[in-house]
């Protein structure tokens, strides 16, 4: 059995849970309450330090080792949504064209329901072929300010270049 460690953090849009084992990042959650700021374990600085970035708009990209759980189904799905770009969104049929089954959207759209790491496995890049929010586990709220703070970063980079 390995260990687990464990890191909070408040970002704009409500307090994380970030829980790691030996192997990488296993779990990221929002959390309907606040908690106070603890130590930091060692092996969850990196992450705690990329996701504040993130959420400041400094960071587009995570560079984290991830231990995921999941059927090879859902592991194929949240492999290909780690690779939807920041800013851009795609719907649950495009997903499940790119893993070579375009009948299997709602499959697709259970399995990005079941992403134990959000914002790090981007799930809420994947919205409805009417280009709808659809579907998100920590709330549609969240997942609207998530990619209206993607796009708003990245049209600031179009007109005006990385600051």
């Amino acid at each position: 059995m390995s260990t687990l460690h464990r890191a909070f953090l408040k970002t704009p849009i409500g307090y994380v849970e970030v829980i790691a084992g030996t192997k990488g990042i296993r779990v990221l959650d929002f959390l309907p309450f606040r908690v106070k700021p603890q130590h930091v374990p060692p092996v969850l600085k990196s992450c705690i330090n990329q996701l504040e970035a993130y959420f400041h708009g400094e960071r587009r990209t995570f560079d984290l080792p991830l231990d995921l759980e999941g059927t090879p189904f859902q592991l194929k799905v949240w492999n290909e949504v780690i690779r939807i770009p920041y800013g851009q969104t795609i719907s649950y049929l495009d997903l499940a064209c790119r893993i070579g089954n375009e009948k299997a959207f709602r499959a697709v759209g259970g399995a990005n329901g079941r992403n134990p790491i959000p914002v790090i496995i981007p799930c809420h890049r994947v919205i409805g072929s009417n280009g709808r929010l659809t579907g998100y586990r920590a709330g549609l709220k969240r997942k609207k300010w998530l990619l209206e703070h993607e796009h708003a970063f990245a049209q600031r980079d179009l007109f005006y270049g990385k600051l």
